[in-house]
């Protein structure tokens, strides 16, 4: 039994089919040779009988008319096979067990053609963990741990050399006055619970930032420009409660545009970037809702173990430090993608891997995926080691999360539709080959005939 579903029209196309195909095996068609020689010998009798070559020609003359042809209408035809046909049919039984085999064969072909698209070979693989370990070991070797010291936060070389970037860029001087200045000053900045109406768990100098949505380099663009346009402070306090409430004593820190509101948002960031207890990583301050979890000696919440990171100088310059390997990763997956496909013979443009479209570039979201999973791995094996959560590479989880949901996604929902869409499309080529081929066959015989619709 079939396991496709027919519909109605489906159902009449496969019965007219059949009732066709038993029409043609029932006409005995004489072979050439057989019709050739009848006319050779209808023409020795007919010139035996006296005919001359004017009358053959006038008969055959005549012969050559054309004939008329009545093409029924579907309903026509629809009817008389229902009266002809003993039981109706499905499509698998127009063919033979040879041909089915066969139709399954070419099925299958088409299956593997497909997923040799998406295949990885050796090098693909080969580029993609060398980009992993790449990135985990620079990583290791350069981002390092944040740790405090007389002199402030030192960690790897590149992590070094970064934050001594940002504070070329950013004097500390120059900050401590564009700080001071009203043109930078927002309501969310209260430092402590003296002019708060909600008690805030845990507001002080060193976790407010952490506390309050406004700093985040994310959230703050949202809630921190909200805070701003409305004289509010928005937090998530080291209890993991949400608070949100009116700064009376900050009413003159409001503006009244969201321009200007993003504008002093934006000067706010820049004030706080090179602060002892700076901005905070992005999305670092939800972290608070997690009040839960054992980890440790102490047995801490994975809120208290991202508050002590932050304690610990695992601000958002660190972020860029740490983003530096993630980056790297890609790098060398993407170019080292495109340089395979120019040795395969793709032009330049059809190589750059900009876009993530799998029709486009079938293997390199799984190459990105494969690259960030082998430099998650590994620096998960650096935090057990350690024993320092200081030592997660955030970005690079971040990275992977977003990978492993696009390769989820693909694997679970859109690969079946894409191999079935290939499928039918290589599918419809062919039938289209063959309608075409139908289409001239009938108006190179119609052109021998008067055809009349019905």
């Amino acid at each position: 039994m079939s396991r496709y579903t027919y519909t109605k029209f489906e159902k009449q196309m496969n019965n007219v089919l059949k009732y066709q195909d038993e029409r043609l095996k029932s006409i005995h068609f004489p072979l050439t040779d057989e019709i050739e020689s009848t006319i050779l010998s209808a023409e020795v009798m007919l010139r035996d009988l006296g005919y001359q070559s004017e009358a053959l020609k006038e008969s055959s003359s005549l012969h050559s008319s054309k004939k008329i042809m009545v093409v029924p209408a579907w309903e026509e035809l629809c009817a008389e096979v229902k009266q002809n046909l003993s039981a109706a049919c499905d499509l698998e039984d127009l063919f033979t067990e040879a041909e089915l085999k066969s139709n399954e064969g070419a099925i299958f072909q088409l299956n593997k053609e497909f997923k040799m698209l998406h295949h990885m070979d050796s090098i693909d693989i080969t580029i993609a963990a060398l980009a992993g370990i790449i990135g985990a070991a620079v990583d290791i070797l350069f981002v390092g741990v944040p740790q405090k010291s007389k002199t402030g936060l030192k960690a790897g070389a590149l992590s070094d050399y970064i934050r001594e970037y940002f504070d070329r860029i950013f004097p500390e001087e120059e900050m401590q006055k564009l700080a001071n200045a009203k043109v930078s000053k927002v309501p969310y900045d209260a430092q402590d619970n003296r002019h708060t109406k909600i008690y805030v768990e845990g507001l002080s100098a060193y976790y407010h930032r952490l506390l309050q949505l406004g700093h985040d380099p994310l959230l703050g663009f949202v809630f921190g420009v909200a805070d701003i346009l409305t004289g509010r402070m928005t937090t998530i306090d080291k209890a993991g409660n949400i608070v949100s409430q009116t700064m009376e004593n900050y009413t003159d820190r409001r503006e009244t545009t969201i321009f200007a509101a993003i504008v002093k948002q934006i000067l706010h960031f820049k004030s706080d970037i090179t602060t002892s207890m700076g901005l905070p990583a992005p999305l670092m301050g939800l972290f608070n809702l997690l009040q839960f979890g054992s980890i440790g000696e102490e047995e801490q919440t994975i809120a208290e173990i991202v508050q002590g990171m932050y304690f610990e100088g695992y601000d958002f310059i660190h972020f860029c430090s740490m983003s530096v390997s993630a980056m790297l990763v890609e790098a060398i997956v993407r170019i080292g993608y495109a340089i395979k496909k120019m040795k395969e013979g793709h032009s330049i443009k059809d190589s750059i891997p900009v876009s993530l479209n799998r029709r486009k570039h079938p293997k390199l979201a799984t190459m990105l995926f494969i690259a960030h999973s082998a430099a998650t791995v590994i620096n998960a094996e650096k935090v057990y080691f350690t024993k320092n959560p200081v030592a997660i590479n955030y970005p690079e989880w971040l990275a992977f999360a977003k990978y492993s949901y696009k390769q989820l996604k693909w694997g679970m929902i859109q690969k079946p539709k894409w191999r079935e869409a290939y499928v039918l499309g290589r599918i419809n080529e062919e039938l289209n080959f063959v309608f075409a081929e139908a289409e001239a066959n009938f108006e190179q015989c119609a052109s021998e005939y008067t055809i009349i619709f019905h």
